[in-house]
């Protein structure tokens, strides 16, 4: 045995234990994590940070005094270890200070970061270590966008009901709060949250400490009654900890897995017999009250459980390109990125750039309050991410024991389903202390317990007869694939040091994952690279061969998948998630991948068909179906791929130039270009038989004005369009159509040109499917008074609303002057330009209040103005738009470094008193794209007026 190695081991694992046992100790003593740092050891750190926060508590940010008295209790009890932690012997004469990795943190413990902004308000953070450059990105971040972040974290904490109320809202049911509290608490959101943080890589933690005191700082130093309107003087904004940041990131994992049940299927999953409702343990002022709220909550779980019919859409869409040396004018890589998000709440994306001298330089954009951008582009490098078609969570069914509902078999062992007991706090109106409600939730070795049949009528209930096992009594349970993200910051960090393509696919080889993405790639080398980077959940051959015997053989688990639910067997361990050397995940060499030097592409279709000249197949159908149809971005973005100097129908720019070789300008040109698949597939046609029925009526309805409007259209989605609007409505109503009348199938062999041709059946006639669906739209524009004059961007606009205290009961109100915008709707107009239409009463995943349309069916959320808007001088008009295109750009690499034009559509800032809350909005709205700057000579030429600040620590 090698003794010296022995001993080394020992001492760096005792050294890890007193790091450890100190940030533990001292968070006790001082209530919060987000002043604990390592960057020294011994009584100067711990009197530093016990004053930081002596002062942040005697400002009325927590209970300063009893954490106090518990602190120093639990301190003293330590302090023989602690003693023995900072004690420096004979043999190791290191400190902690000596050991640290001075590109991570600052050798002095103090953070200084320099914060530049350019045109649109983007932030340039420089400084000498990533835990500084962490912490100028939170200043500023908070700085554009404290209230969406302060209730980020108060969702992540569990606390919403405490600070807004249960919930009441006509839409989604009284006491929704009540249910995602106790949900995400069920979830370890922030119990897993405070495992994670112990166990962080030294990276993670310079991001995350940098963050939360960037954060902080700002919070500090601003003025309560000087946040926006929406979070002035609450109390809920406040100082938090690296784990309530952590805690954020767990929920951002779980978009597309744990997250689409903390509606009601968590909440809902109990024995026979036994209630869902929570209890009071608190004195109760009015009895008969609380329990009318704990009934309307179990019914509002019931509806939230059934609203989502497809597990597979997020209600988040993208397009990304990778063109390689043999497309490009400069002979390099290029890219297109083009996500389509919200335009509201926690996934907005805020863009920055990020540097420390010799160890990081990026430019991109991320998710509201992570801590390093997630889209982004270095010297050498750039990629984009698009939500994939792959699963990041199964069901398990498993088979009960015989008259006892909480044991189930597997393998024949009798296996527990376990319990824990969660509280929350419930602010009520009329009651001068919260609120306590009380609730047990469910566990198998899997994770949280699901109520299967409040998802779906086709799904048996706790104690029924199984779907898979139909002669025993089962439950339902499930089993997550991001329910941990401490990797998360590691992985975009990785990504974004790498310089080359071997480094960049290194970090997937090392089992990085993107959560719920695709990523596509490009480099100043010309490589294209596409690979689904997500966590997907690794079965064995028997276990896929099931699958796919099940979906063939049973028409009902077949629609079950479809819908994004992966049941398995929880009966045999065959069923069970595989480990691997990225844990329980599928590798890195089982993942679609592919690299080529022309181009790479995806638009949230399978990964099958991301270059139709080499098809990838033979994955498993957790990844998504193969030789299946792809949506109609995807086949619009591979014709434009594959025909980069033909400009569509009638006419639009040529996607690649004269050349057929994409520069930067021409890529966003790409986007902004506002072709739609469908229109080039059928305006045609539409146009002949329009001609053919002249001013016959068809259904009632004279077409003949608004064929006029559809024969004169360019068959593009722009401002000034007239007829794009005509052709929306048509498809609205034609799409459902489109499996029956077509006549040319789908063919795997052509994916782009297949399904195709409508059937010539009645053309031209009363009866034609085509006219008949041209006639249901335009009674839907005609109800409204739009007429077949009106040109698109005058009937669709973009208009920010809110201003609202969530759980105050204010109204919302518009926020700016209607914006026209341009782009279509990706799903029904077929539009590479995707935007959309939004319903809901609340900013996404928030509870902001914003103002909501009230939709009219099959136009493609074309607004109801009858109906009656709260904060709104009249009903809404039009198209009210609310997602799609967003952080976008284009870039190609040159001889002299990275060049990229775009925008951030809905603008940097949500607080809308910032010159940055609509400036790029109105950029958007006039094709004004921006440089993305890089260089130091960039940033300097753009500079804001008093665009320099200088924060630190201290």
């Amino acid at each position: 045995m090698n003794r010296a190695a022995t001993k080394d081991e020992g001492a760096a694992s005792f050294k890890s234990s007193c790091e450890f046992l100190f940030r533990y100790f001292l968070v006790e003593l001082v209530g919060s994590a987000s002043f604990i740092s390592v960057a020294g050891n011994g009584e100067s750190v711990v009197n530093k940070y016990k004053d930081d926060t002596m002062k942040l508590r005697y400002k009325g940010h927590g209970q300063f005094g009893l954490r106090r008295t518990v602190g120093l209790a639990v301190l003293l009890a330590g302090s023989a270890v602690l003693t023995g932690c900072f004690h420096d012997d004979d043999d190791d004469s290191s400190s902690v200070e000596a050991s640290l990795d001075t590109n991570l943190f600052p050798a002095d413990g103090k953070l200084e970061a320099t914060i530049r902004r350019t045109t649109g308000g983007v932030p340039h953070v420089t400084a000498d270590n990533l835990k500084s450059a962490a912490f100028g990105h939170g200043y500023a971040q908070t700085q554009d966008n404290i209230c969406v972040l302060a209730e980020a974290i108060v969702k992540a904490r569990s606390e919403r009901a405490k600070y807004f109320g249960p919930g009441p809202d006509t839409q989604i049911g009284v006491g929704l709060n009540i249910i995602n509290d106790f949900s995400y608490k069920a979830q370890k959101i922030y119990s897993g949250a405070e495992a994670e943080y112990a166990e962080l890589s030294d990276e993670s933690r310079a991001l995350v400490d940098g963050f939360t005191e960037g954060y902080n700082r700002y919070v500090n130093e601003t003025d309560p009654a000087d946040l926006p309107a929406e979070c002035a003087g609450q109390e809920w904004v406040k100082p938090i900890t690296p784990v309530d940041l952590l805690a954020h990131y767990r929920i951002v994992g779980q978009y597309a897995s744990g997250a689409l049940f903390a509606t009601g299927a968590v909440f809902l999953a109990v024995p026979p017999g036994e209630s869902p409702a929570p209890s009071p343990v608190s004195s109760v002022t009015d009895a008969e009250e609380v329990e009318a709220l704990l009934k309307n909550v179990v019914a509002t779980a019931q509806t939230g459980a059934k609203s989502n019919t497809n597990f597979s859409d997020m209600g988040l869409a993208s397009n990304a390109w990778g063109i390689g040396k043999t497309m490009t004018e400069q002979g390099r890589g290029a890219l297109l990125a083009n996500p389509h998000f919200p335009y509201t709440g926690h996934r907005r994306l805020y863009e920055v750039q990020m540097t420390v001298p010799g160890y990081l330089n990026v430019h991109g954009a991320g998710l509201l309050g992570t801590a390093i951008p997630l889209i982004n582009f270095n010297e050498n490098l750039a990629w984009s991410h698009t939500v994939t078609t792959s699963r990041r969570f199964t069901w398990y069914e498993l088979v009960l024991k015989e008259g006892d509902s909480l044991t189930y078999v597997k393998d024949g062992v009798e296996k527990p389903i376990t319990t824990e007991t969660f509280q929350i706090e419930v602010s009520m109106d009329g009651m001068p202390e919260p609120l306590v409600l009380e609730r047990t939730f469910y566990f198998s070795e899997y994770g949280p317990m699901i109520a299967a049949n409040a998802v779906s009528n086709q799904l048996p209930g706790w104690g029924d007869n199984g779907a898979l096992n139909n002669s025993s009594l089962v439950a339902h349970t499930y089993r997550d694939a991001n329910a941990n993200t401490g990797g998360l910051l590691d992985t975009w960090l990785k990504m974004s040091r790498a310089s080359n393509l071997d480094e960049f696919q290194s970090v997937f080889q090392n089992c990085g994952s993107t959560l719920w993405t695709n990523t596509t790639y490009a480099d100043d080398q010309g490589n294209a690279f596409y690979i689904d980077s997500s966590s997907v959940p690794n079965l064995s051959e028997k276990a896929i061969a099931l699958v796919n015997f099940r979906r063939a053989g049973s028409a009902a688990y077949a629609g079950l998948f479809d819908q994004g639910v992966t049941l398995l067997d929880g009966r045999l361990s065959q069923e069970d998630w595989v480990e691997t050397e990225c844990g329980p995940l599928v590798p890195y060499d089982q993942k679609p991948m592919l690299v080529r030097s022309d181009w790479v592409q995806n638009s949230n279709s399978s990964y099958w068909s991301t270059n139709p000249d080499e098809f990838l197949t033979g994955f498993s159908p957790l990844f998504g179906d193969e030789k299946a149809p792809i949506n109609p971005r995807t086949r619009l973005g591979i014709k434009m791929l594959q025909n980069p100097i033909d400009a569509g129908f009638p006419s639009a720019p040529l996607p690649a130039g004269q050349d057929g070789k994409f520069s930067a300008e021409e890529l966003i040109g790409v986007i902004w270009n506002n072709r739609a698949w469908y229109a080039e597939q059928f305006l045609p046609e539409l146009q002949q038989r329009c001609d053919a029925i002249g001013s016959n009526a068809v259904n009632g309805v004279d077409l003949s004005s608004w064929c006029s409007a559809l024969n004169s259209w360019d068959g593009l989605y722009n401002r000034d369009s007239v007829g794009a609007h005509i052709f929306r409505v048509f498809m609205a109503n034609y799409r459902d159509d489109l499996s029956t009348d077509l006549t040319t199938p789908f063919s795997p062999a052509d994916p782009v040109g297949t399904p195709a041709d409508p059937t010539q059946d009645n053309a031209g006639t009363a009866s034609d499917t085509m006219l008949l669906a041209l006639a249901d739209g335009v009674s839907a524009l005609q109800a409204e008074g739009i007429l077949p004059t009106d040109a698109l961007g005058d009937i669709q606009y973009y208009r920010a609303s809110g201003g609202v205290v969530p759980g105050s009961g204010g109204i919302p109100s518009f926020q700016t002057d209607p914006i026209p915008w341009h782009g279509g709707d990706g799903n029904i107009d077929g539009a590479f330009n995707a935007i959309g239409v939004v319903t809901d009463a609340f900013a996404e995943d928030t509870r902001f209040p914003r103002i909501a349309p009230t939709t009219i069916p099959n136009t493609a959320g074309l607004s109801d103005s009858s109906a009656v808007i709260e904060g709104a001088e009249a009903g809404i008009d039009g198209w009210l738009m609310a997602r799609g295109t967003s952080w976008h750009f284009g870039l190609e690499f040159t001889d002299t470094g990275p060049e990229a034009y775009g925008l951030v559509s809905y603008s940097q800032s949500t607080d809308s008193d910032s010159p940055f809350f609509s400036d790029q909005s109105l950029r958007y709205s006039n094709k004004d794209y921006r440089q993305l700057l890089f260089t130091e000579e960039e940033i300097q030429a753009n500079l804001l007026p008093q665009g320099e600040t200088v924060i630190s620590s201290d």
